[in-house]
């Protein structure tokens, strides 16, 4: 049985997961009555700690907004979440953070129990997150920018400079941030284009968020709407195939910007576009399933010359 002082500490750990618990679900969890919970709650108010208290049908109990608490009370499940995503932080190569991850990590390090820290520890020192570098110099004020921005659903006017190096001004609905092939996208609604559209943020210039606010569709993804996207560009050969394999294991073997894969009756078709039909047949060569090439002929051809090739280093060995 908890005794009054690990009751009060698993009250301000309830306190601190959850944004706002009513006092029934408190006793509950914490197996007293109100009574008593509401003892536990003065003592942590004589401990300095704000506790907000909302009376009403919806009302309860909740941490004052902004408040600090240190030391961070953490599980084990929790603290490993925590040191997992600090590696995967440091994975990503973001340089500007590289500081603010090292203070991050000393800090947990310093709170944790001894347990804990020693399993912090020897995941920083020895487990490595194979995840795809930043290939430009990220900005961390834009990523910050639009992570709020989106969460507030504030307009942002933007700078931007496509691939061709052409400069536009465009005024966004940001509905989500994507990390994809080392490069940070926002995607959303686009006032210029009228338009869904996706943005690479080490291509924009200059952002200011805006008094204008809008209402994001609920449904909305930005991960698999920027897939679609970069699925869809406009690049010079537009190809198309008939693949002997169900959907799961085509995305599975191609992944997900190759084209717009669709179920078809006995297989799927693949409708894209490339800008080199060399790349494209290497993509096809290495498929475990058969497949057939509706259009162009150029990529039949493509695919002669390298099962060619590789029939010639086959007898070369």
């Amino acid at each position: 049985m908890l005794n009054p002082t690990a009751r009060v500490l698993a009250l301000l750990e309830l306190l601190q997961t959850h944004r706002h618990l009513s006092g029934g679900e408190l006793a509950e969890r914490l197996g007293v009555d109100r009574r008593t919970l509401r003892r536990y709650i003065r003592t942590l108010e004589e401990l300095g700690i704000p506790v907000t208290t909302e009376r009403g049908r919806h009302g309860g109990y909740r941490l004052m907004p902004g408040f600090k608490l240190p030391p961070l009370m953490l599980s084990s499940e929790e603290a490993l979440a925590v040191s997992l995503g600090l590696l995967a932080a440091e994975a990503l190569g973001m340089a500007e953070t590289t500081p603010a991850l090292d203070t991050a990590r000393a800090k947990l390090e310093r709170v944790l129990p001894a347990d804990l820290r020693q399993q912090a520890q020897a995941l920083s020192e020895n487990a490595r997150l194979t995840l795809p570098a930043a290939r430009t110099p990220g900005d961390e004020r834009l990523l910050g920018l639009f992570a709020t921005a989106t969460q507030a659903r504030r307009r942002v006017r933007l700078d931007y400079e496509d691939d061709r190096g052409q400069a536009s001004r465009r005024v966004l609905n940001p509905y989500g941030l994507v990390f994809h092939g080392g490069h940070w996208y926002v995607s959303g609604w686009c006032h210029l284009r009228r338009d869904l559209r996706s943005f690479r943020l080490d291509r924009i210039g200059e952002a200011t968020p805006l008094a204008a606010g809008f209402d994001r569709p609920r449904e909305f993804d930005a991960a698999a709407h920027l897939a679609r996207s970069l699925a869809t560009l406009p690049r010079a050969i537009a190809v198309e195939l008939w693949l002997d394999t169900d959907l799961e294991r085509a995305v599975a073997e191609l992944g997900p910007h190759i084209g717009l894969l669709t179920p078809a009756e006995r297989g799927v078709v693949l409708h894209g576009r490339t800008d080199s039909l060399a790349w494209f047949a290497r993509q096809l060569i290495r498929l475990p399933f058969d497949f057939r090439v509706v259009e162009p002929t150029a990529l039949r051809d493509e695919l002669s010359r390298q099962a060619a090739r590789l029939q010639r280093l086959a007898r070369a060995e």
